[in-house]
């Protein structure tokens, strides 16, 4: 009982970060459930992509309705990042558990570094063209932006978004850590809107992983009720509380908590 209260417990705590940062919440539960609970990794990648559909189904909504996120581009970049959670599924039955912990290791502290140094960084201004200049005719890309920016490197950021998904379905999580910066630093797009846009479609990204496993036998249901369920409260609390939360002071803790969990997860992955 016990367990599951613990369970519910961290998956609330995730929940609510991932909400609120646009990650999903994977980046907390996988070393939760294997530091925490000795739940063997793979698994736990299973049970943390139930735990982002969770995050995406209670966070997306409310963002949808607050015309925040941009449904138009999250879905475009959706198709490129289902199809790398599909690969990148296929990958993790092919790869041992230490290899998956010193991968996952690397990402934590390159999530770390990430949000440090972009703490303070902002996209690059979009400016339109002058107002007595020709307009080009419009593309498939400027039907993607919104109001006041415009997107552009649609195909590079196509790339990542396949990247993206293969580490989605990799390492159980939302491909959040990769999307907002690809949408915010590499598209211009704003990065409140980013991280909403991003909520959005981890929960289709995390669907197209979860099934690999599920097939497999890579999701133990008694784990992810109770964690599912502690994630689906953290995030509607985070999607609700994002604009009254000084996301310099949450992103500090959310630093120490990752360069933490990574120098814990390099000693299961070494075998320490």
């Amino acid at each position: 009982m016990l367990a599951v209260l613990g369970m519910a417990a961290g998956g609330v705590a995730a929940g609510t970060f991932g909400s609120l940062l646009g990650l999903g919440g994977g980046i907390l539960i996988v070393p939760l459930l294997t530091l925490g609970f000795d739940l063997p990794l793979r698994e736990a990648v299973g049970v943390s992509l139930v735990s982002v559909i969770m995050t995406s189904g209670a966070s997306a909504s409310v963002y949808l309705e607050r015309h925040v996120a941009n449904l138009r581009l999250g879905m475009t970049l959706e198709l490129f990042t289902a199809f790398g959670a599909l690969l990148g599924g296929l990958v993790a039955f092919l790869l041992d558990d230490a290899v998956i912990a010193g991968l996952f290791t690397i990402l934590l502290v390159y999530t770390a570094v990430s949000m440090l140094r972009g703490g303070g960084r902002a996209a690059p201004e979009t400016v339109g063209p002058p107002v007595d200049a020709v307009d080009p005719p419009p593309t498939f890309t400027d039907s993607l932006g919104g109001p006041g920016y415009r997107v552009r490197h649609l195909p590079a950021a196509s790339v990542g978004a396949v990247f993206a998904g293969i580490t989605s379905a990799l390492l159980g999580v939302g491909g959040g850590l990769v999307k907002v910066p690809i949408m915010h630093l590499g598209m211009g797009v704003p990065l409140r809107v980013a991280t909403a846009t991003s909520n959005l479609m981890i929960g289709v990204t995390a669907s197209a992983g979860a099934v690999v496993y599920l097939l497999n036998g890579g999701i133990d249901p008694y784990v992810a009720g109770p964690t599912a369920v502690g994630v689906f409260l953290g995030a509607s609390l985070g999607s609700r509380t994002a604009h009254r939360v000084d996301t310099r002071i949450l992103r500090v803790l959310f630093v120490a908590v990752l360069l933490y969990t990574a120098f814990l997860m390099a000693r299961r992955a070494l075998g320490i």
